[in-house]
């Protein structure tokens, strides 16, 4: 029985062990790409910030605002939400956050009598709405961990066009934003229509002298600014797809490096565990061995007593008959 269950525990270590240098790899593995992700976010800030400039100053030049993506609808009465998670698992509550601050937006809108539609960006997000019945669009999947300019301007132009044909009247991104290796957030920022204080307050306006910046612009402004307006949703989309890689390398890197800790104090337990099985199995095959010889000892003793007593009787009938 002993044996048996040493056996068992055995097998479960080696199980054990397997599973910790997977873990141990695959928290390695995001650890790497932590930093490129990392760099890939920092690297696209500066087009963020010199594209929103850009619009702000063509806009101050004279271009018309009169864009349907900075329209705002009187009434709000389709929201399209863009949930961004990962494809794969294993990367502890990343997930789950994006999912359940959606799925808290929708609630709200729903009891304040509003229609909504889900633009669902990674397998994950895909398959937990549909599984639950939510209204789903377009869903974009398989480039979560290492996101493109392309996936981004495909999504964002699924979502403007959804705007400008009248389908839904706001649409809102819903990520985690990357803070650092240790820090993440959830985040629900509206991505059309823009704000007016993004196109406000640019150079190209004229100053308190009457002056104004030394621009030319080719086409004229509001040509350009109907081009760029696009390209600046494109970007803030591609912005939050790197967050969002970067966060999900950051949360695996801690999941994997929980299950690794948890391996080795498994271990730990299992090796106590077996040692002790080993030691009650060594400790009764003493007893039944020291039993054994006890007993052994016992009928040997029994068998010599026997034997002088019979010996006895034949002595003492010869005693007898000689006296006869």
């Amino acid at each position: 029985m002993a044996g048996g269950q040493e056996r068992i525990l055995r097998g479960r270590i080696r199980s054990v062990q397997a599973t910790k240098k997977i873990t141990r790899a695959m928290e390695l593995i995001a650890a790497s790409r932590i930093v490129k992700a990392q760099q890939r976010v920092q690297a696209a800030v500066p087009y963020s910030e010199q594209i929103t400039e850009v619009v702000r100053d063509l806009a101050a030049a004279g271009g018309s605002t009169d864009s349907p993506l900075l329209a705002t609808r009187e009434a709000i009465k389709t929201v399209c939400y863009v949930p961004i998670s990962a494809d794969r698992g294993l990367c502890g509550g990343y997930n789950a956050g994006v999912l359940r601050a959606t799925e808290a937006e929708i609630k709200a809108d729903v009891t304040a009598g509003r229609d909504y539609v889900i633009v669902p960006v990674g397998r994950k997000s895909e398959s937990y709405f549909r599984f639950r019945g939510y209204k789903l669009d377009q869903a974009f999947n398989g480039f979560s961990d290492q996101p493109s300019y392309a996936d981004a301007k495909q999504i964002g132009e699924h979502v403007v066009s959804l705007y400008a044909s009248g389908a839904v009247d706001k649409v809102v991104l819903v990520y985690t934003r990357f803070i650092s290796a240790g820090s993440q957030e959830v985040v629900l920022r509206p991505l059309v229509p823009l704000e007016r204080d993004v196109v406000s307050g640019g150079d190209g306006k004229p100053g308190e002298d009457g002056l104004s910046a030394d621009y030319e612009f080719e086409p004229d402004p509001s040509t350009i600014l109907e081009t760029l307006i696009p390209r600046y949703i494109e970007a803030r989309v591609y912005a939050a797809l790197l967050n969002a890689a970067a966060s999900e390398h950051a949360f695996r890197q801690r999941a994997m490096k929980s299950a690794t800790d948890n391996a080795e104090e498994l271990i730990k337990s299992l090796s106590r565990i077996m040692n002790r099985a080993r030691q009650d199995a060594i400790t009764t095959e003493i007893m039944e061995i020291v039993g054994g010889a006890e007993a052994l000892s016992g009928d040997s003793t029994k068998h010599v007593r026997l034997v002088d007593i019979g010996a006895m009787g034949d002595v003492s009938n010869l005693s007898t008959g000689a006296s006869l």
